[in-house]
């Protein structure tokens, strides 16, 4: 679960350093956490359940993270700036209260794992035939899914602001 933890507070500080305020979609910016989300999940999962109960829980997982990432993104503004023909996002206290109440979420159960049900969480884990590995993989690919979907959502409103011009995106560049 340490790897979870770790990951949580990386995700958080990507999250605000990149996106509260008013910032430039650019091309870097929409790739940057999808290389990361595909080089945090090659080194932070574990081993991925192939069947049974142990996929369905690392599937909740991915299902969960896309619905948050899509809610968080829901709290973003997207506005194209013709004169300039960049599109921008505007983020503030909303979208830092869903990515702070979800991650610190994310921790308590983390802690709430080794410290306060531990010994029924892992009778429930054993009853299902779940492992533990599969378990901490479904809270990494929740945030690596809630990460993505954010990334995605960006992407698809940012082209429709621009007008579905990539260009809009590209030229963004230059200013941040």
């Amino acid at each position: 679960m340490t790897n979870a933890i770790i990951l949580s507070i990386a995700i958080l500080f990507a999250v605000f350093s990149s996106d509260l305020g008013r910032r430039a979609i650019t091309t870097r910016r929409l790739l940057r956490p999808l290389l990361v989300a595909g080089g945090a999940g090659a080194l932070f999962l574990s081993a991925v359940a192939t069947s049974g109960d142990g996929l369905a829980i690392e599937l909740a997982g991915l299902g969960a993270g896309a619905v948050l990432g899509l809610f968080a993104a829901s709290f973003m503004r997207v506005d194209h700036d013709q004169v300039q023909g960049t599109t921008f996002t505007q983020a503030g206290i909303g979208y830092a209260l869903i990515w702070v109440t979800t991650i610190a979420a994310r921790l308590a159960f983390i802690y709430g794992t080794e410290h306060w049900f531990s010994q029924s969480l892992n009778s429930w884990l054993l009853a299902h035939q779940i492992t533990g590995d599969a378990l901490t993989d479904a809270v990494v690919v929740m945030a690596l899914a809630m990460t993505t979907a954010r990334t995605l959502s960006l992407l698809a409103r940012s082209h429709r602001a621009g007008g579905g011009r990539v260009d809009s995106i590209r030229t963004a560049d230059s200013v941040g």
